[in-house]
């Protein structure tokens, strides 16, 4: 079974501005739940979630230390790869990995182009550090959830080769 972290990165979920409560009750990380659901009905395991501000030594910190751990194959991250100046995502995954694996965000924005002509602007990256993948997903849920759901089975065969898990490298 493939152990996968969930980091959200929100200045607003993690408390570190002022708006994150509304109408007295605090908001919902809706991007890390939908993520949670489809990698658990696809068969993974959720090790580890977390929320996070939008601080690229915290989210450098956070995956190097999933990653240290030895008990995390995929790392997904959602939230902070749009412009905002706060916007880290993309630059703290970029100085953990040690190989850029640019087809999978490629492949995220070519569908979500499908969609809406603003997916040209996501910045995620992905790539390989050790035996572990990092992809940044969307911040929007459905968003998250075209991409994830879209990638998810060419993610498990990639894993599967990273593992060394792969019994047939055939197309």
């Amino acid at each position: 079974m493939k152990r996968v972290a969930i980091i959200t990165s929100s200045d607003t979920l993690a408390g570190v501005r002022g708006d994150a409560v509304e109408d007295n009750r605090t908001r919902e990380d809706i991007s890390g739940t939908k993520i949670m659901e489809i990698i658990e009905a696809f068969g993974y395991k959720k090790v580890a979630y977390q929320i996070l501000p939008d601080e690229q030594e915290v989210l450098e910190r956070t995956m190097r230390e999933l990653v240290d751990s030895g008990k995390v194959d995929l790392i997904l991250t959602t939230g902070g790869t749009g412009f905002s100046n706060r916007d880290c995502t993309p630059e703290a995954t970029r100085n953990v990995i040690e190989r850029e694996t640019p087809g999978i965000p490629e492949a995220m924005r070519q569908l979500s182009l499908g969609f809406t002509k603003r997916a040209m602007l996501s910045r995620a990256v992905a790539g390989i550090k050790g035996k572990t993948l990092i992809v940044n997903l969307p911040g929007s849920p459905k968003a998250v959830e075209e991409c994830l759901t879209y990638i998810l089975s060419e993610l498990d065969h990639g894993l599967e080769i990273l593992l060394g898990e792969a019994s047939n490298c055939a197309r």
